[in-house]
């Protein structure tokens, strides 16, 4: 019986995988920084410091105390133990984690519970303390907000290594805590005991302290070094004013002093041009002349509509010193300001609800942004030398809405992995999984930068694993196939089809490139056709274009491999109608060109459907479909079965398109029941969670309105209450989780077939009368939830026990009322009172009894009710309903119980007289 459970549970569970994997760490406590070097992985919580391989294996994990004594070891080639440092032993909170490779340490700085607290560790084993400290470094509370990393600062023809810390800034803060340190907002910091104040030293060379003060209420989201350019992003709210995003500019040369007044700065707009909206996360493009940088932006403050802008942030060698509004090396803040220069994007690259994160990876002409979002996502996003994006995909989801914290990192050996930290877990996910494409054209067609076709193996793979050998990759242009076609006509009336490949190959110009054209009837070549010329050749047809559309199938030689492509040829003369964006994108598609608003043989330069763009509909003769809701409009990323359309016009709609906002990855499902101002169909299941866009297909292909549908997580049901049902069923319980309104019904492994419809439902709550036990075999049974056609499993299991049973009833006057007092035998139901409905029978004639309270003593429960306004209180049955189930208590049965308790207690009584009486009877005998 065991083992047919588990295979139950295992064949009702398995639908509900998606992309979550297994795998990861889990850490103790919450994550506050996660730092990868070239040798290991660097985690702090609240109160652990974890190092780990970079394919997550723990090698140390360490409790964050701030302590020092006799034990610490000395290096005294780098380090030096403080002299005036005190013993500790509280919890220490990392606010700085820095690997220093350079020098093999980790420096890690925080708070204990009243002071400031630095430690210098061994980069290979954390568990080796070099250095400890009671210096600030960093912010100097628990829960302020910094941005901290190494700084090289060139002197001469040497460098030396700062620590720069860049702190949340609040107007309004405590003079207390002003007067902790000599911190400011800005700092360059010591990573060595060679300059005059020692490690962690604020000092200049000059035994000044440099820094850059705000007033204004700054926070910190990201900051790098590129060669001797600082660059700091901050989001700034000064004054009455919105929000701002500023970024910094830092020339690192010559001192601390002369780093931090290099000082020059931006503001950064959004694609609307208007201040009020907020940085979020942020990474650099790596490599190239110019200086890209990619930013999340918040449009209005919050987190829900974001978007992924691209900036050029490259310093302006032409900009002379200003004084910044916002930021000052002096020690008060100057008078008459300059408004610093204002940068615009150079595209939006993706819009996105709940952007969180964001890492920026350059292979070759592309650039791949890997995006993490606050609902528990991490999307690839590749983007070409156009700054055109491709369309995203989804190589991560959690089921539930699980946050990415801002900051991504890819593995610095392999290169082919990302670490994605969550609240309390880590996640080392591949860029890509280039072996699913189990073909050429797979390969290609899913334009993916990582992936090449490696013509040895042959199979789909990561470029650095196909050395040595002859591989094939995507073009440069997201918008370019593989393959393309034309079908042209010259002056002399001949037709020509042109097949052209848009590959990137190691081998520029195949010697044996040639191509074979293969016509679903007939011959379709002629035999004076030129010869091929990579990338293209040509096929002239043989005499007068074909009556019928013919399918061509074309298989090109590449090196050492083929490329087989299926095209339809239509003649282009046959494509007409009114003018309008559909006609001219099948015309455009089939090959042909467009022309003063019609369609007809194709030319150079090549054309493509972006020609269509400002083609409206003209001369329309008909009404055109419009939808004026969508019930549901909020579904899980499994979709839903039977959703209703309403609106007008709809009696000739075929279909019903969704598709994302860049008309990536559309799905189309057809329609029943439609009676032109309504229709059925089902929304289908999607990789992504979001905003998707719905239209109405009608026969021509048209699709016309536009109306919006959320999808969001799947259902998770985390417990239920109460855990236990009586074996009858029809017990109210509730299951408790997240986005339970998006259920569609609940089943029991006990009761497969039966589907149960929730009573009522919200997002955190689901309600539904549980189903009957089929035998008393089951002592439990797995709840699962129907979501379209998914089954996913609720994490508790409910408990089936007997059902209760009822013994007997008294009836007694009180006033001008009747109590009724119902006895149970206690049981692990654990029954409340609203579970429970009494009826008093009095004369054939029923009287509710309204349950007040409940008492529990020895082996009994007992309910006790009343029945207002009621003086008799002379009851023949009382009737007691649970779930479905009714129970009859009458007087007889509560006679025999008082008469069988009497029955029970005549022997004690005869007992108990023969005793008084010999007692009585031996006393009298002494008198």
């Amino acid at each position: 019986m065991i083992l047919l459970l588990g295979l139950l549970c295992w064949i009702w569970g398995e639908p509900a995988r998606s992309l979550e994997e297994d795998g990861g760490f889990s850490l103790e406590g919450d994550l506050r920084h996660l730092k990868v070097s070239n040798s290991s992985v660097y985690i702090a919580t609240e109160e652990k410091l974890y190092q780990l391989s970079h394919d997550l294996a723990l090698i140390h994990s360490l409790t964050q105390r701030g302590i020092l004594n006799n034990s610490v070891q000395e290096d005294k080639e780098f380090y030096r133990v403080s002299k005036d440092a005190v013993a500790w032993n509280a919890t220490f909170s990392v606010n700085v984690l820095l690997p220093f490779v350079n020098n093999d340490t980790l420096v890690s700085c925080g708070v204990t519970n009243k002071d400031c607290y630095c430690e210098v560790l061994d980069l290979k084993n954390i568990s080796k303390v070099l250095y400890r400290e009671a210096f600030p470094v960093g912010p100097q509370s628990r829960n302020s907000q910094s941005v901290s990393f190494l700084v090289d600062v060139k002197k001469d023809s040497t460098y030396k290594t700062y620590i720069l810390t860049a702190i949340q800034n609040h107007r309004h803060k405590s003079e207390e805590i002003k007067s902790m340190s000599d911190l400011v907002t800005i700092n360059l910091q010591d990573t060595d005991h060679t300059g005059i104040g020692g490690i962690f030293s604020l000092s200049d060379e000059s035994g000044k302290t440099p820094g850059i003060q705000t007033e204004a209420d700054v926070e910190f989201v990201d900051g790098f070094q590129i060669n001797s350019t600082v660059y700091l992003f901050s989001n700034v709210a000064s004054g009455a004013k919105t929000n701002k995003v500023r970024l910094i500019w830092l020339q690192a040369e010559t001192s601390k002093t002369q780093t931090l007044k290099s000082l020059h700065g931006a503001t950064l707009r959004t694609s609307n041009g208007d201040e009020g909206s907020r940085l979020l996360a942020s990474s650099v493009i790596p490599g190239g002349q110019q200086v890209l940088w990619s930013g999340v932006f918040s449009l209005d403050g919050g987190e829900t509509n974001t978007e992924l802008l691209l900036f050029d942030i490259t310093p302006d060698q032409r900009i002379k010193p200003f004084i910044d509004p916002d930021f000052y090396d002096t020690p008060k803040k100057p008078n008459n300001p300059s408004e610093p220069v204002a940068l615009k994007p150079k595209a939006v690259l993706f819009k996105q609800n709940h952007m969180s994160s964001v890492l920026a990876v350059r292979l070759n002409g592309w650039m791949v942004f890997f995006i993490g979002t606050a609902d528990g996502q991490l999307i690839k996003l590749a983007v070409d030398r156009n700054y055109q994006p491709t369309c995203p995909k989804i190589l991560y989801r959690t089921s539930g809405d699980n946050r990415v914290f801002p900051y991504l990192y890819l593995d610095p050996v392999d290169q082919k992995h990302v670490y994605v930290p969550f609240k309390n877990q880590i996640k080392r996910l591949p860029v890509s999984k280039c072996s699913t494409y189990q073909n050429v054209k797979d390969c290609l067609s899913a334009q993916d930068p990582f992936c090449v076709w490696c013509v040895s193996k042959p199979s789909c793979t990561f470029k650095g694993d196909c050395k040595d050998a002859e591989w094939l990759s995507i073009p440069d242009d997201s918008k370019q196939k593989t393959v393309s076609h034309r079908v042209v006509k010259d002056s002399t009336g001949e037709i020509k089809l042109i097949i052209q490949t848009h590959v990137t190959m190691e081998q520029k110009v195949p010697t044996n490139f040639a191509c074979q054209f293969s016509p679903s009837s007939g011959q379709l070549c002629g035999g004076h056709g030129t010869r091929p010329h990579y990338p293209q050749c040509t096929c002239i047809l043989n005499s007068t274009f074909p009556a019928d559309d013919v399918i061509v199938t074309i298989k090109m030689r590449l090196g050492n491999t083929s490329l087989t492509e299926q095209i339809k040829m239509i003649n282009c003369s046959n494509v007409h109608g009114q003018p309008s964006f559909h006609l001219c994108q099948r015309c455009i598609r089939a090959g042909c060109g467009w022309r003063q608003n019609s369609c007809s043989w194709a030319s150079d330069p090549v054309q493509n459907d972006s020609v269509c763009v400002n083609i409206g509909q003209f001369g329309m003769n008909f009404s055109k479909p419009e939808i004026s809701s969508i019930t549901p409009s909020v579904v899980s990323f499994y979709g839903r079965n039977h959703a209703v359309l309403s609106g007008r016009n709809l009696r000739d709609v075929t279909r019903v398109r969704i598709q994302a906002d860049m008309g990536c990855d559309p799905k189309e499902s057809p329609v029943w029941n439609n009676i032109g101002t309504s229709l059925t169909f089902h929304i289908p299941d999607r990789q992504t969670k979001g905003v998707v866009k719905v239209c109405v297909l009608l026969t021509d292909g048209s699709c016309h309105s536009n109306f919006a549908i959320m999808y969001q997580s799947s259902p998770i049901c985390t417990d239920i209450v109460p855990s236990s049902s009586w074996r009858s069923g029809k017990r109210k319980v509730t299951l408790i989780g997240t986005h339970l309104d998006l259920v569609d019904s609940v089943t029991h492994i006990n009761a497969p077939q039966e589907v149960i419809l929730p009573r009522n439902r919200s997002s955190q709550n689901l309600i539904y009368e549980t189903p009957a036990a089929k035998n008393t075999d089951f002592s439990s049974s797995v709840v699962f939830l129907k979501v379209a056609n998914q089954t996913l499993t609720c994490r508790t299991e409910i408990a089936y026990y007997p059902d209760p049973e009822f013994t007997s009833f008294t009836a007694v006057r009180e006033g001008e009322d009747v109590h009724i007092v119902v006895q149970k035998k206690v049981d692990n139901l654990e029954m409340k009172t609203a579970e429970l409905k009494v009826v008093g029978i009095q004369n054939e004639k029923e009287y509710p009894c309204i349950i007040k309270s409940k008492e529990i003593s020895n082996k009994t429960e007992t309910f006790i009710c009343e029945i207002e306004g009621l003086h008799n209180a002379d009851f023949e049955e009382v009737k007691v309903s649970y779930g479905g189930t009714s129970v009859t208590l009458n007087k007889s049965s509560s006679l025999s119980v008082l008469i069988l308790l009497v029955i029970l207690l005549i022997p004690i009584i005869i007992i108990a007289v023969l005793v008084f009486y010999r007692r009585w009877k031996t006393e009298a005998a002494h008198y």
